[in-house]
Formats: C-alpha cells, structure tokens, sequence
C-alpha cells in the first residue's frame, strides 16, 4: 500500500485520538487500563522500552509521548522519528521530548503502508500498543514489518507490545472491555489476533524474535531484518 494511500478502518481507529482525549489518556490507559484491565503495568512495558531503545529510533504511533518522555536513551542526543496518523499525537509527543531536550521529527503516516523514503535508518523502532489498533489478519498487519525491517540497522531492534484476542487469558473484564473495542467503540481491530499468528508474522520479516505474554499483552523485540533477495 502506497504511503499515501490510507484505509478508512485506519482513519477511524486513529480519529479518536483528540487533544481531549489524550489529555486523560495517561491516567485511563497507560495508569487504569493497563494495571487493572489487560495486567500489563506501564512501568513493565517502560523497562521494555529502557531494554531496547537506541540512539537512533523510529517510534511507531507514540500515543501521548509517556514512555518517550522518561525512557533512558544510550546517547545524550538521540535522533527520534515519530510516525502516526492523528496530528494531535504527533504534537504532544513532540511537545514532551522538547521538554527533555528532544527535537523530534515527525511523519504523518500509516504503519501499513511504505515508510517515507527519506525517514532515516534506524538503530530501534517501536510500535507500543499499536497493532491491536490497525485493520486486518495478521498477514495484511505483518506487511508493516516487512517495511519496518528495511529501515533498520543490520544490528537494530524492532519491540513493541500488543494486546491479544486469542491464546492468552483474559479476565471477565478485559474479555468485556476488548469485546467492546471491537464493537460499538472500534478503538480496535485484533478479533483473532493470537500469539502464533503474532510469531508468524514476525518471523517473516526477522530472524530472531523474542515474544513474552503479561497478562493479555504480548510483549515482543525481533531482530535480525531479512532483506529482498537476502
């Protein structure tokens, strides 16, 4: 899918990301949600991103710019690269490293489609809490890390988490909560979204993939990009 070329399931899903919203968004989803619901503490997902994080890194719709914000970084001066649909997102997270002594670029664009020729190479990418938001199987969503593996270093990690529909347990709340994401709300798209489908896709792209589950979240890092015709 060309970059440009953007689904209406996709601008749905990213649409209700309003200044409003994300105003609250650190305390119903990264401090609520997270612990009580889908039982994967932010602070868990803030070590991961402490694991893998390099000096140059791509970040994959940041949400409010939280794990940004306070990730330890292997260099003084990081480059980070923000990508995501919503300009509201793009802004705060920019906002938040400025206060750190960040400059961040940004992109607007989707995960599944070709990344912008002129994004960079990269040394880390993220997608946090993302692919549980995106439309389709986990074919049409492993595209993007086909094009993820192109714009990484040799040595580089993808990591990211997501939450899952399949394969891993789910309290009556959560159970209700993803149920309801999927349904009147559509804040997500991951019905069918199982660890082994997640592994498949990845691998796909990666030679080495690591997947861990926290509560209903699988928690991931792959590495070793496959490149056309290598």
């Amino acid at each position: 899918m060309p970059a440009d070329e953007v689904t209406q399931a996709e601008k749905a899903g990213a649409a209700p990301y309003s200044r409003a919203l994300l105003s609250v968004y650190d305390t119903v989803v990264l401090r609520w949600s997270n612990t009580l619901v889908w039982r994967c503490p932010s602070e868990r997902l803030l070590a991961h991103y402490n694991s893998h994080v390099g000096g140059r890194h791509l970040d994959i719709g940041p949400g409010s710019g939280w794990y940004l914000r306070r990730a330890i970084y292997p260099t003084l001066n990081p480059m980070v690269v923000l990508l995501d649909l919503n300009p509201n997102t793009l802004q705060i997270t920019t906002a938040r490293l400025a206060d750190r002594g960040i400059t961040a670029a940004t992109h607007t664009g989707s995960i599944l489609g070709r990344l912008p020729a002129d994004i960079g190479v990269f040394d880390s990418v993220a997608a946090n809490f993302v692919l549980h938001c995106v439309p389709g199987t986990w074919v049409e969503k492993g595209r993007a890390f086909g094009h993820i593996a192109q714009v990484m270093t040799e040595d580089g990690v993808f990591f990211g988490s997501t939450i899952l529909d399949t394969g891993v347990h789910h309290t009556p709340l959560s159970r209700a909560l993803n149920s309801l994401y999927n349904g009147p709300i559509k804040l997500f798209h991951n019905r069918g979204d199982d660890l082994d489908g997640l592994h498949t896709a990845l691998a796909a792209a990666f030679g080495e993939v690591e997947i861990t589950i926290v509560g209903s979240v699988a928690v991931f890092a792959a590495r070793l990009p496959r490149r056309p015709g290598g």
